[in-house]
Protein backbone atom coordinates (compact mmCIF):
# COMPACT_ATOMS: atom_id res chain seq x y z
CA UNK A 1 0.00 0.00 0.00
CA UNK A 2 1.16 3.51 -0.74
CA UNK A 3 1.48 5.36 2.59
CA UNK A 4 -0.69 8.10 3.97
CA UNK A 5 0.94 11.26 5.36
CA UNK A 6 0.18 13.07 8.64
CA UNK A 7 1.17 16.74 8.62
CA UNK A 8 1.66 17.90 12.21
CA UNK A 9 2.50 21.26 13.80
CA UNK A 10 2.70 20.57 17.55
CA UNK A 11 6.04 21.64 19.00
CA UNK A 12 5.65 19.73 22.28
CA UNK A 13 6.92 16.16 21.94
CA UNK A 14 4.37 14.59 24.31
CA UNK A 15 1.20 15.86 22.62
CA UNK A 16 2.81 15.46 19.19
CA UNK A 17 3.67 11.82 19.77
CA UNK A 18 0.28 11.08 21.30
CA UNK A 19 -1.47 12.72 18.34
CA UNK A 20 0.44 10.41 16.00
CA UNK A 21 -0.51 7.39 18.12
CA UNK A 22 -4.16 8.48 18.09
CA UNK A 23 -4.18 8.75 14.30
CA UNK A 24 -2.57 5.31 14.06
CA UNK A 25 -5.24 3.76 16.27
CA UNK A 26 -8.17 5.57 14.65
CA UNK A 27 -7.09 4.79 11.09
CA UNK A 28 -5.80 1.27 11.72
CA UNK A 29 -2.57 2.15 9.92
CA UNK A 30 0.92 1.06 10.93
CA UNK A 31 3.86 3.44 11.36
CA UNK A 32 5.12 2.37 7.93
CA UNK A 33 1.72 3.21 6.44
CA UNK A 34 1.34 6.63 8.10
CA UNK A 35 4.36 8.88 7.58
CA UNK A 36 4.49 11.83 9.99
CA UNK A 37 6.03 15.16 9.02
CA UNK A 38 6.50 17.66 11.88
CA UNK A 39 6.17 20.99 10.11
CA UNK A 40 7.11 23.03 13.17
CA UNK A 41 10.59 21.52 12.89
CA UNK A 42 11.11 20.83 9.19
CA UNK A 43 10.01 22.38 5.88
CA UNK A 44 7.23 20.52 4.11
CA UNK A 45 8.64 18.25 1.41
CA UNK A 46 7.14 18.37 -2.05
CA UNK A 47 5.04 15.22 -2.11
CA UNK A 48 4.65 13.14 -5.22
CA UNK A 49 0.88 12.66 -5.00
CA UNK A 50 1.14 9.57 -7.20
CA UNK A 51 3.22 7.89 -4.49
CA UNK A 52 0.92 8.42 -1.50
CA UNK A 53 -2.67 7.40 -0.74
CA UNK A 54 -3.85 10.52 1.07
CA UNK A 55 -3.02 13.34 3.48
CA UNK A 56 -4.12 13.95 7.07
CA UNK A 57 -3.58 17.21 8.97
CA UNK A 58 -3.66 17.25 12.76
CA UNK A 59 -4.39 20.08 15.15
CA UNK A 60 -1.94 22.64 16.44
CA UNK A 61 -1.29 26.03 17.99
CA UNK A 62 -1.58 28.17 14.84
CA UNK A 63 -4.65 30.31 14.15
CA UNK A 64 -5.39 31.49 10.63
CA UNK A 65 -7.14 34.60 11.97
CA UNK A 66 -4.11 35.85 13.93
CA UNK A 67 -2.85 39.23 12.66
CA UNK A 68 0.21 38.78 10.41
CA UNK A 69 2.46 40.65 12.81
CA UNK A 70 1.61 38.17 15.58
CA UNK A 71 2.45 35.10 13.52
CA UNK A 72 5.88 33.57 13.97
CA UNK A 73 8.26 32.97 11.11
CA UNK A 74 7.45 29.26 11.40
CA UNK A 75 3.71 29.91 11.11
CA UNK A 76 4.21 32.09 8.04
CA UNK A 77 6.33 29.35 6.46
CA UNK A 78 3.82 26.61 7.26
CA UNK A 79 0.92 28.65 5.91
CA UNK A 80 2.77 29.30 2.65
CA UNK A 81 3.62 25.60 2.35
CA UNK A 82 0.00 24.61 2.90
CA UNK A 83 -1.10 27.12 0.27
CA UNK A 84 1.19 25.50 -2.30
CA UNK A 85 0.14 21.98 -1.31
CA UNK A 86 -3.57 22.78 -1.37
CA UNK A 87 -3.26 24.31 -4.84
CA UNK A 88 -2.27 20.84 -6.01
CA UNK A 89 -4.65 18.90 -3.74
CA UNK A 90 -7.77 20.85 -4.69
CA UNK A 91 -6.92 21.00 -8.40
CA UNK A 92 -6.50 17.22 -8.45
CA UNK A 93 -9.27 16.52 -5.90
CA UNK A 94 -6.71 14.45 -4.02
CA UNK A 95 -7.74 12.69 -0.75
CA UNK A 96 -7.19 15.12 2.12
CA UNK A 97 -8.56 15.16 5.67
CA UNK A 98 -7.74 18.13 7.89
CA UNK A 99 -8.77 18.10 11.56
CA UNK A 100 -8.98 21.34 13.57
CA UNK A 101 -5.94 23.20 12.18
CA UNK A 102 -6.76 21.47 8.92
CA UNK A 103 -10.08 23.29 8.68
CA UNK A 104 -8.23 26.60 8.99
CA UNK A 105 -5.75 25.71 6.26
CA UNK A 106 -8.37 24.48 3.80
CA UNK A 107 -10.84 27.19 4.75
CA UNK A 108 -8.25 29.93 4.23
CA UNK A 109 -7.23 28.43 0.90
CA UNK A 110 -10.83 28.43 -0.31
CA UNK A 111 -11.62 31.94 0.89
CA UNK A 112 -13.78 31.14 3.91
CA UNK A 113 -14.35 33.79 6.56
CA UNK A 114 -12.39 32.68 9.65
CA UNK A 115 -12.63 34.73 12.84
CA UNK A 116 -13.32 34.57 16.58
CA UNK A 117 -17.14 34.61 16.31
CA UNK A 118 -17.71 30.93 17.07
CA UNK A 119 -15.06 29.61 19.47
CA UNK A 120 -15.79 26.51 21.53
CA UNK A 121 -14.15 25.73 24.88
CA UNK A 122 -12.46 22.38 25.35
CA UNK A 123 -15.44 20.09 25.78
CA UNK A 124 -17.68 17.44 24.25
CA UNK A 125 -20.30 18.84 21.86
CA UNK A 126 -23.15 17.34 19.83
CA UNK A 127 -22.32 17.40 16.12
CA UNK A 128 -25.24 17.09 13.69
CA UNK A 129 -24.92 16.06 10.06
CA UNK A 130 -26.58 18.13 7.38
CA UNK A 131 -28.62 16.45 4.65
CA UNK A 132 -25.48 16.53 2.49
CA UNK A 133 -23.52 14.97 5.35
CA UNK A 134 -25.92 12.07 5.75
CA UNK A 135 -25.34 11.03 2.14
CA UNK A 136 -21.62 11.79 2.00
CA UNK A 137 -19.64 8.59 1.30
CA UNK A 138 -17.20 9.29 4.14
CA UNK A 139 -20.04 9.56 6.65
CA UNK A 140 -22.32 6.72 5.57
CA UNK A 141 -23.41 4.76 8.62
CA UNK A 142 -22.67 7.59 11.04
CA UNK A 143 -25.52 8.59 13.35
CA UNK A 144 -27.20 11.86 12.42
CA UNK A 145 -26.02 13.26 15.77
CA UNK A 146 -22.80 12.19 17.49
CA UNK A 147 -20.53 13.52 20.23
CA UNK A 148 -17.07 14.92 19.45
CA UNK A 149 -14.22 16.65 21.24
CA UNK A 150 -13.60 20.33 20.44
CA UNK A 151 -11.48 23.19 21.68
CA UNK A 152 -10.70 26.14 19.41
CA UNK A 153 -10.37 29.93 19.51
CA UNK A 154 -11.42 30.56 15.89
CA UNK A 155 -13.83 28.98 13.44
CA UNK A 156 -15.37 29.46 10.02
CA UNK A 157 -18.15 32.02 9.97
CA UNK A 158 -18.99 31.74 6.26
CA UNK A 159 -18.11 29.06 3.73
CA UNK A 160 -17.31 29.89 0.10
CA UNK A 161 -19.44 28.51 -2.76
CA UNK A 162 -16.82 25.83 -3.44
CA UNK A 163 -17.54 24.12 -0.09
CA UNK A 164 -20.34 21.77 0.94
CA UNK A 165 -21.39 21.97 4.61
CA UNK A 166 -21.52 18.50 6.15
CA UNK A 167 -21.95 19.07 9.90
CA UNK A 168 -22.64 21.73 12.54
CA UNK A 169 -22.85 22.07 16.32
CA UNK A 170 -25.04 24.39 18.40
CA UNK A 171 -22.25 26.92 19.01
CA UNK A 172 -20.28 26.47 15.78
CA UNK A 173 -22.09 26.43 12.42
CA UNK A 174 -19.24 24.85 10.43
CA UNK A 175 -18.00 21.64 12.02
CA UNK A 176 -17.23 19.81 8.78
CA UNK A 177 -17.15 20.57 5.06
CA UNK A 178 -16.01 19.10 1.78
CA UNK A 179 -14.45 20.58 -1.35
CA UNK A 180 -14.82 18.59 -4.54
CA UNK A 181 -15.38 14.90 -3.83
CA UNK A 182 -12.34 13.96 -1.75
CA UNK A 183 -11.09 16.98 0.21
CA UNK A 184 -12.44 17.18 3.78
CA UNK A 185 -11.96 19.22 6.94
CA UNK A 186 -13.40 19.10 10.46
CA UNK A 187 -13.40 21.62 13.28
CA UNK A 188 -13.75 18.82 15.84
CA UNK A 189 -11.07 16.22 16.57
CA UNK A 190 -12.16 12.80 15.24
CA UNK A 191 -8.87 11.23 16.35
CA UNK A 192 -9.21 12.07 20.05
CA UNK A 193 -10.16 9.85 22.95
CA UNK A 194 -10.48 10.85 26.62
CA UNK A 195 -6.85 10.09 27.43
CA UNK A 196 -5.66 12.09 24.41
CA UNK A 197 -7.67 15.19 25.20
CA UNK A 198 -6.64 14.96 28.86
CA UNK A 199 -2.99 15.10 27.77
CA UNK A 200 -3.70 18.18 25.66
CA UNK A 201 -5.58 19.94 28.45
CA UNK A 202 -2.53 19.63 30.68
CA UNK A 203 -0.06 20.47 27.91
CA UNK A 204 -1.89 23.62 26.78
CA UNK A 205 -3.11 24.84 30.17
CA UNK A 206 -1.34 28.19 29.63
CA UNK A 207 -2.35 28.72 25.99
CA UNK A 208 -5.60 30.58 26.61
CA UNK A 209 -8.09 27.76 25.98
CA UNK A 210 -9.45 28.13 29.51
CA UNK A 211 -8.94 30.50 32.39
CA UNK A 212 -6.67 30.28 35.38
CA UNK A 213 -8.18 28.00 37.98
CA UNK A 214 -10.40 26.19 35.43
CA UNK A 215 -8.22 23.13 34.89
CA UNK A 216 -10.40 20.75 36.91
CA UNK A 217 -13.61 22.08 35.35
CA UNK A 218 -12.13 21.59 31.90
CA UNK A 219 -11.08 18.04 32.72
CA UNK A 220 -14.61 17.34 33.94
CA UNK A 221 -16.12 18.80 30.76
CA UNK A 222 -14.62 16.10 28.54
CA UNK A 223 -16.33 13.34 30.52
CA UNK A 224 -19.91 14.57 30.09
CA UNK A 225 -20.83 12.20 27.24
CA UNK A 226 -19.18 9.17 25.62
CA UNK A 227 -17.39 9.93 22.35
CA UNK A 228 -17.79 6.75 20.33
CA UNK A 229 -18.43 7.47 16.65
CA UNK A 230 -16.29 10.37 15.44
CA UNK A 231 -13.15 8.32 14.78
CA UNK A 232 -15.04 6.04 12.39
CA UNK A 233 -14.66 8.57 9.57
CA UNK A 234 -10.86 8.32 9.74
CA UNK A 235 -10.92 4.55 9.21
CA UNK A 236 -13.47 5.02 6.42
CA UNK A 237 -11.14 7.57 4.81
CA UNK A 238 -8.37 4.97 4.77
CA UNK A 239 -10.66 2.26 3.44
CA UNK A 240 -11.84 4.51 0.62
CA UNK A 241 -8.49 5.86 -0.49
CA UNK A 242 -5.81 3.27 0.29
CA UNK A 243 -4.14 2.14 -2.91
Amino acid sequence: MKPFVLLATRAEDGPADEEYDLFLRATGLTEAELVRVRLEAFPMPRFDLDEISGIFVGGGPFNASDPPEKKSAVQHRVEAEFGTLLDRVVRRDFPFFGACYGIGTLGSHQGAVIDRTYPEPISVVPVTLTDAGIYDPLLLGMPRRFAAFVGHKEAITALPPSAVLLASSPACPVQMFRVGHNVYATQFHPELDVDGITTRIHAYADHGYFGAGELELTLESVHTEPVEHASRMLRTFVERYAR
